[in-house]
């Protein structure tokens, strides 16, 4: 009080002074005061007073503050005690200690007293958007005490200030650059302000979020050192939730912008000794519920999935598992862990295939999936902990036929091990289901329905599994002892986890009806306890004990007499009556736990006693209860209708699906006919190029003769002696001549040979025609066969011919390439000329050095024209291995022709039959053969150009040949 009396100018201070009248003089001081050190220390007055006495300063000094806000905004320090002390009036913030009897009274009074004077405050729009001018200052004494207050305001009535930010201009922008400012304490107010400001607003968060915040608050919490950050991070990450939760439009800008990426780092726990404090558990956790915000069940399927997408990609979702796979991780950091794991394999197969592929660092390795079933048939493990593992199995098994198949099977006798080393997934869920423990019975029972939901294979896969229940005694089935149990009482939340999955395994699976009908037990277990009058725990049980029954009428086949439709309705009728049936079945609906498991996917239960439904049962009881409500009351009548128009479909598909079967394989058979033919056709082409190089080589080798006859010509007029000379040394022109005429020779063979390799691809091609129109009629299917089996046998012959000429032929060419070496050696010693008598000894010798060089020329042209013959007779033989093949060819035809010939028989034996059989549908096979007849006759008139052309390729040939001329 003493200073409050300095501040006044030295009044006296007595008794009679309160301290309502020393705020009133202050506040009069404030606004009628012209120094403005007088304004300044009365508001720092006000300020000081502002704590304890909030109220009296509230209503007597708030008007006079604004002013102060409005007028003297060149006075940093005046405007910084102002916002101060409308902080103080506005904030519930109690700092002062409060009895622990008097807490609950001053905690709420001081609400409603920030409430008051938050509604005055803002009753003036006019207020806020000063607030946020002020928030431009860079004066740390105004900036800061202006972001408390204006965080205060929001926290008190949110969404009325938040519409006038939004109206504001560049009123959030405003707020968007305190997170650029260097002074860390602005900075993290800054994101607090923000936190309030996006709560439930999403035109504000797509502002804030376009506005670059993801970056900013991510470049946040990687400088203060990521999940070892402080409480900085974790306010940065509240921030992020508030802008991606429930806002398609932040989530898909948060993906496109490569974000996700830079969550990885997060993970990233480093040595399990490192240490696990209060806050790094606390960042930890608030991350990972960021995670499942992008890849919520409740988002759409599109945005999910491309998340669970780049997760993958990027090796988040490898970083999670390494956490939940990993030793020393506490236990609620674990059970999200699982529960983030869960959301992002969930309906994406990629995911859920590595998921399956995790292996836990035990010895031997086990996988994962198996390592946390231990966990959820534990009973000692925590509650929470065992919720999580089944929503992970849950979620691995959404929407996976291929996971439901791999869990199936490990129940099955040829899969499980029988050395008993390894427990499988499916031994640890028959463990759960037949334990004492019935929260195990549940988890384990919901958990199998999982691997049977909407897979009707695997459904019936399980009716083959069989459980040794004791020494001694024969196995039963799987789906026999969980009646069994049923039928011996036990607890409710087994009995409840058993029927649904006996519901989820019978619905849309008439096999597994008929094999529950088949045990005569069943059925009056269930009109027993749907009859009986029970208490309000049991009408649950009775509710589903009906739901089950209705399954067993709806889905039944009819394939037991003694449990058809009918007659199960009838027993419905006598025993129970349709509608205290109807009436028990709506008893599931009405339960006060479905509406809550129906809302979520996520089993979160507060207590194991609440742990009644299953989310997709729920959807499972949506679906069936209205079709079993009207198929009890429907009449048989309208049942026999109903299945005679079932019988006629399926008929009428069955005789439809006949003739496309019929049509399609004909198909098949021209198309393959048509694949040989365009081989044969390639195979003959290259058989053509062959011979063509051939005797393109062959003309060469001509060319290169005469040019040695030529030169060697050139030769003689140089030396007188040269004829005697070749003559002497046996070179006679008689051998020239007959070089020239086996040439000659060799060529015509060549043509021959050409020749009767085109009279073959004709006769293949004919006899394809003829294998393309098999279905013409008997009589000219006789004479092609008669037919072709002489061009078959002509064909041989001429093959034996085309044979034994190659081999001739081979002969041959291995004496012209004796002869060519004779005619070598004599060139050899025709290199030395006999010395001409009268000449010098320098003519002599230049005469001896030219003959020489010409004579190597000679000899070098020589061994050339020897490598060109030795390579022509290796193609030559690789002719007569293509001739081979091709003989091969025609015989492989042949038997297939044969073939088609007896399937075409039985074809028409097959036509008449169903003539017989159908006659009332006369018209439609009447119909259905016209298309065959259509189908077929295109292909004979493709089959006819195709081997006309064929037949004008050849005469082309033909003609080619003719004009080149013999060699």
């Amino acid at each position: 009080m003493n200073f409050l009396r300095g501040v006044m100018g030295g009044q006296s201070a007595g008794p009679q002074h309160t301290e309502a009248e020393t705020i009133q003089k202050l506040c009069d001081r404030v606004a009628s005061s012209t120094l403005l050190d007088d304004r300044r220390n009365a508001v720092r007055a006000l300020k000081s007073l502002s704590k304890k006495y909030r109220l009296e300063v509230g209503i007597q000094a708030m008007e006079h503050l604004i002013h102060v806000l409005q007028t003297d905004r060149s006075d940093s320090e005046i405007i910084g005690y102002a916002l101060d002390t409308l902080y103080n009036i506005i904030s519930n913030d109690e700092e002062e200690e409060v009895d622990d009897v008097e807490e609950e009274n001053s905690t709420r009074q001081s609400e409603d007293l920030g409430s008051q004077f938050t509604e005055i405050f803002i009753k003036q729009p006019e207020n806020v958007t000063l607030l946020l001018s002020l928030l431009e200052e860079f004066d740390f004494h105004v900036r800061w005490p202006g972001v408390k207050l204006l965080t205060s305001l929001l926290k008190q009535l949110g969404p009325q200030v938040q519409q006038i930010i939004l109206v504001s201009p560049m009123g959030v922008s405003r707020l968007m650059d305190l997170l650029a400012d260097s002074r860390e304490v602005i900075r993290n107010d800054g994101v607090l302000l923000l936190q309030a400001l996006t709560r439930s607003n999403g035109a504000i968060q797509k502002i804030v979020a376009f506005e670059n915040a993801f970056e900013r608050l991510l470049d946040i919490i990687t400088e203060e050192g990521n999940s070892d950050g402080g409480i900085v991070v974790e306010d940065c990450l509240i921030l992020l939730q508030n802008l991606l939760k429930n806002n398609n439009s932040n989530q898909n800008f948060f993906k496109e912008g490569s974000y996700i990426q830079r969550m990885k780092p997060w993970f990233d726990v480093g040595d399990e000794n490192s240490g696990w404090s209060a806050q790094k558990v606390t960042n930890l956790h608030v991350m990972l519920q960021l995670v499942r915000v992008l890849v919520s069940p409740t988002n759409p399927p599109g945005a999910t999935s491309s998340c669970q997408k780049a997760m993958f990609q990027c090796g988040l979702l490898q970083q999670l598992c390494t956490i939940l796979m990993a030793t020393g991780v506490p236990a609620d950091i674990l059970t999200e862990t699982i529960n983030t794991v869960s959301e992002v394999i969930r309906g994406y197969q990629v995911n859920q295939d590595y998921f399956a592929s995790v292996n836990a660092p035990s010895n031997p390795p086990r996988p994962a999936i198996v390592v946390l079933l231990m966990s959820m048939v534990n009973e000692r493990q925590p509650f929470v902990l065992r919720c999580a593992v089944l929503y992970c199995f849950q979620c691995f098994l959404y929407k996976n036929q291929k996971g439901q198949g791999e869990i199936v099977s490990t129940l099955l006798p040829s899969t499980i091990d029988a050395t008993g080393n390894s427990v499988s997934a499916g031994q640890l869920l028959c463990g759960g289901l037949f334990s004492t423990d019935s929260l195990s019975n549940w988890c384990a029972a919901v958990a199998l329905a999982h691997a049977l939901q909407e897979n009707a294979t695997q459904k019936e896969q399980l009716l083959r599994v069989q459980l040794a229940t004791s020494i001694g005694n024969p196995p039963v089935s799987l789906l026999q002892q969980c009646t069994n149990i049923l039928s011996q009482g036990s607890k409710i939340q087994t009995r409840v986890g058993l029927l649904m999955l006996l519901c989820t395994w019978l619905s849309n699976c008439p096999i597994a009806v008929t094999h529950f009908l088949h045990n005569s037990a069943n059925v009056p277990f269930l009109t027993g306890q749907i009859a009986e009058n029970l208490g309000e725990e049991e009408q649950l049980v009775q509710g589903l004990c009906a739901l089950l029954l209705g399954i067993s009428i709806y889905f039944n086949d009819n394939s037991l007499e003694s449990y058809m439709k009918e007659k199960l309705k009838q027993l419905i009728e006598k025993r129970i009556g349709k509608e205290n049936f109807i009436e028990k079945l709506g008893f599931i609906s009405k339960h006060e736990l479905y509406s809550r498991a129906s809302q979520k996917p996520q089993p979160n239960f507060p207590s194991p006693e609440y742990m009644i439904f299953d989310h997709e049962f729920t959807k499972l009881v949506k679906e069936l209860e209205g079709v079993i409500t009207k198929a009890i009351y429907k009449s048989s009548e309208e049942d026999k209708k109903e299945e005679e128009v079932k019988k006629t479909l399926e008929q009428h598909d069955s005789i439809v699906t006949h003739y496309k079967n019929m049509i399609r394989e004909q198909d098949l058979q021209l198309e393959e006919l048509k694949q040989q033919i365009s081989t044969l056709k390639c195979q003959n082409e290259q058989l053509q190029t062959a011979v063509t190089q051939q005797v393109s080589q062959i003309q060469q080798h001509k060319d290169q003769y005469n040019l040695l006859k030529v030169q060697l010509g050139k030769d003689n007029p140089h030396q007188g002696s040269y004829s005697d000379a070749t003559q002497m040394n046996g070179i006679q022109p008689e051998e020239v001549g007959r070089l020239r005429e086996e040439i000659e020779e060799l060529k015509s063979n060549q043509e021959l040979l050409q020749s009767q390799l085109a009279e073959k691809d004709s006769l293949i091609e004919n006899l394809k025609s003829s294998q393309a129109s098999p279905g013409t009629n008997e009589q000219s299917s006789a004479t092609a066969s008669a037919q072709d089996s002489e061009q078959i046998a002509e064909l041989k012959q001429e093959l034996a011919t085309l044979k034994s000429q190659l081999n001739s032929q081979s002969v041959e060419i291995t004496k012209l390439q004796t002869e060519k070496q004779e005619l070598l050696q004599k060139t050899e010693t025709f290199a030395k000329p006999a010395p001409v008598p009268g000449e010098s000894e320098a003519v002599a010798a230049a005469k001896t050095t030219d003959v020489e060089g010409r004579l190597s020329a000679l000899l070098q042209e020589t061994k050339e024209l020897k490598n060109e013959i030795k390579a022509l007779s290796e193609e030559r033989a690789a002719i007569k291995e293509q001739l081979d093949a091709s003989n091969s060819t025609i015989a492989i035809l042949q038997n297939e022709k044969n073939k088609l010939e007896v399937d075409v028989t039985d074809s028409k034996k097959e036509q008449d039959d169903l003539l017989v059989l159908l006659a009332d549908q006369d018209q439609k096979i009447f119909s259905l053969k016209n298309k065959l007849k259509e189908l077929g006759h295109p292909v004979e008139e493709e089959d006819e150009l195709e081997s006309g052309d064929q037949d004008d390729e050849e005469d082309e040939d033909e003609d080619n040949g003719k004009d080149q001329g013999p060699i």
